[in-house]
């Protein structure tokens, strides 16, 4: 058995200010709003008019934005329209999560158009009239309050007569399948396809295939090569971890 210890080294600390929908660029749109059976064009009524206020709309496929929104899906907020209408009124409100999925903000509109298509339109646009212009700055990382502090983690790995760079790009451990996004020399994500959140965010450490692992739950690993297969060490609730392989399919 190899004993491996590394420091992980938190990239940096919660920003202390309040976000704001203006704050981002980047807004990603599913392609349909849940609560809707007929959402009457509502997605594409809140693209144009995000963009009308200078907003970049991303899809829900990761794998199609553009590499800053990729490299920190902390730059991307994500829109919601839920239906709220009652007996007699169209109802909607407007919601805009953050990358933790935490709502930043929410507006209501409401109107008295009795047709939904109408109805749902009018009051979507005046839910949008609370919504500022984009006036992006950048954003970091997610993570939890302590992220700040030097981590120590003491992993056991297999000894491995191969730690060469998979080539594959889809990869399984057999419950989930994951695409591999590469972002730069230094830095890939492994995200389930059409996903818009990373199911793990792999940097680059001084050690060759070494990676400092950012987890969608937030937290912080390591991960690497072996064999050509992707391994993550996932931390348990007791401060241990498990040895998760991803094979390249």
């Amino acid at each position: 058995m190899k004993k491996i210890s590394m420091f992980v080294l938190a990239v940096c600390s919660t920003m202390a200010f309040a976000q704001k929908v203006s704050d981002y660029k980047y807004v990603m749109i599913p392609e349909k709003f849940q609560t809707f059976k007929n959402s009457y064009g509502l997605e594409a009524s809140l693209a144009k008019a995000l963009q009308g206020k200078k907003y970049e709309i991303l899809p829900e496929a990761m794998d199609k934005w553009p590499t800053v929104a990729r490299n920190n899906s902390c730059n991307v907020v994500t829109a919601e329209v839920v239906n709220d209408k009652n007996l007699f009124t169209n109802k909607v409100i407007l919601q805009f999560k953050d990358c933790n999925k935490k709502v930043i903000f929410e507006s209501k509109g409401r109107s008295d158009i009795k047709e939904f298509e109408e109805g749902f339109a009018d009051a979507l646009k005046e839910a949008l009239t609370k919504v500022g212009v984009s006036s992006p700055v950048e954003m970091l990382p997610s993570r939890t309050p302590d992220a700040a502090q030097t981590v120590v983690h003491n992993t056991t790995a297999e000894p491995s007569t191969s730690s060469a760079a998979p080539a594959a790009n889809a990869y399984s451990n057999g419950k989930s399948d994951l695409q591999k996004i590469q972002v730069d020399a230094n830095q890939f994500i492994l995200a389930k396809s059409g996903s818009s959140v990373p199911f793990a965010v792999f940097k680059a450490t001084s050690k060759k295939d070494v990676f400092l692992v950012k987890l969608a739950d937030g937290n912080t690993t390591i991960g690497y090569f072996e064999n050509g297969n992707i391994v993550i060490d996932m931390p348990l609730g007791d401060g241990r971890y498990s040895k998760e392989v991803f094979a390249g399919k």
